[in-house]
C-alpha cells in the first residue's frame, strides 16, 4: 500500500540517549518506506543523511505533511505551536515520562507507523485555545495554548486577585494562587494536579480550575468551549504577575491587563493507531486497576 504522507518531518527531545537511539530507528524506517525525509537540528545529530535536510521547526510546516515528535508531551506541545496553524498533523512517540500524547510506544514504532503512513489510523482534533493579552487599549501577546493558560504570582508563592467574566457576563473575584484555564486535552495535565476532572478530548467544554483558592466554594467549573473567558489581573494585586501557555511561554501581567480565552479556529490534529484507546491510556498512565 503506497504512503498517504510524502514528506515526514522529525522533531526530537534534546539531550535524551534513548531518543537518540528511537530517531536513528525511525529514519531507518522511513527511508525503508521511501518517504522524504526533514529533520531538527536534534535530530540531525542522531542520522548521518546528507538526502534528510535540517529544517528549524518554526518553518518545517512549509515542506512536510507530517510531523513525527520523539520525546514526551512537553516536546509534541512545543512542535504543536508551529504545526497547528499550518494543518500539519502530529504523531508522538513516547520517549518522556507519561505521554499522555506521545503514546505510541518505541517498540510498536514500526508497525503503528506503519499504518498511519498507510492512512489507516484514528484522527482526533484537539481544541486549541486562543489567548491575547491586552493593557488597555494596547494588545501585548497572542498565543496559542494545547494545554492551558495559567495566571498565577510572578516571582514568590503568593495570593493574587483575579475578576473572571464569562461572554461578558461576570463570574467572581477570585482570590487564589492562581487560575487555571484548560482544553480537554490539558485536563490531565496541571488542571488534574489542582483537582480539576478528566475530561473526553471529544468534549466540547473548557475548564476553570483555581489553584488553592482561598474561600473553599470555589471549585472547578466546565463552560462551552465557545465561550469567550476575560480574565482581570486585579489593581489590588501588590505585584506583577505572570500568564504562561502550556508551561512553556510566560509573559508579565500587572494590575488591570486583562487575558482573553477563546476556542482557536483550528485543532490540533493528533493521529493515533487504530488501536488507540482514551481509557486504555488513563488505565495505563495513572495506574488504574486494568480490564480483568
Amino acid at each position: 500500500m503506497s504512503n498517504q504522507f510524502k514528506s515526514v518531518g522529525i522533531i526530537a527531545k534534546s539531550n535524551d540517549k534513548l531518543v537518540f537511539e528511537t530517531v536513528r530507528s525511525l529514519h531507518e524506517f522511513l527511508r525503508e518506506k521511501g518517504v522524504e525525509i526533514r529533520v531538527d537540528q536534534t535530530a540531525q545529530h542522531c542520522v548521518n543523511d546528507s538526502d534528510a535536510p535540517c529544517v528549524d521547526v518554526a518553518d518545517m510546516h512549509t515542506e512536510i505533511d507530517l510531523a513525527i515528535v520523539v520525546g514526551g508531551d512537553g516536546s509534541l506541545l512545543a512542535a504543536a505551536h508551529s504545526m497547528v496553524e499550518h494543518d500539519i498533523p502530529i504523531v508522538g512517540i513516547n520517549r518522556g515520562r507519561l505521554g499522555f500524547l506521545t503514546d505510541i510506544l518505541p517498540e510498536n514504532m514500526r508497525q503503528d507507523l506503519g499504518e498511519v503512513l498507510s492512512g489507516d489510523y484514528y484522527q482526533e482534533n484537539r481544541t486549541v485555545l486562543s489567548a491575547r493579552l491586552t493593557r488597555g487599549d494596547q494588545q501585548l501577546a497572542q498565543c496559542l495554548a494545547v494545554n492551558d493558560v495559567v495566571v498565577h504570582a510572578r516571582d514568590v508563592v503568593r495570593m493574587i486577585e483575579l475578576e473572571t467574566r464569562i461572554n461578558g457576563e461576570y463570574l467572581n473575584a477570585l482570590r487564589a494562587d492562581g487560575l487555571i484555564v484548560s482544553t480537554p486535552t490539558g485536563s490531565t495535565a496541571y488542571a488534574l494536579s489542582g483537582g480539576g476532572p478528566i475530561v473526553h478530548p471529544n468534549v466540547a467544554a473548557t475548564l476553570l480550575v483555581p489553584i488553592c483558592p482561598h474561600t473553599l466554594s470555589n471549585r472547578p467549573i466546565a463552560v462551552d468551549e465557545n465561550s469567550c473567558i476575560e480574565i482581570v489581573y486585579s489593581q489590588h494585586n501588590e505585584r506583577p504577575g505572570l500568564a504562561s501557555i502550556d508551561g512553556q511561554m510566560n509573559t508579565e501581567i500587572i494590575g488591570g491587563d486583562c487575558i482573553v480565552i477563546e476556542r482557536a479556529p483550528y485543532p490540533l490534529k493528533l493521529l493515533q493507531p487504530k488501536s488507540y484507546s482514551f481509557f486504555n491510556v488513563l488505565r495505563k498512565k495513572l495506574n488504574w486497576s486494568q480490564q480483568p
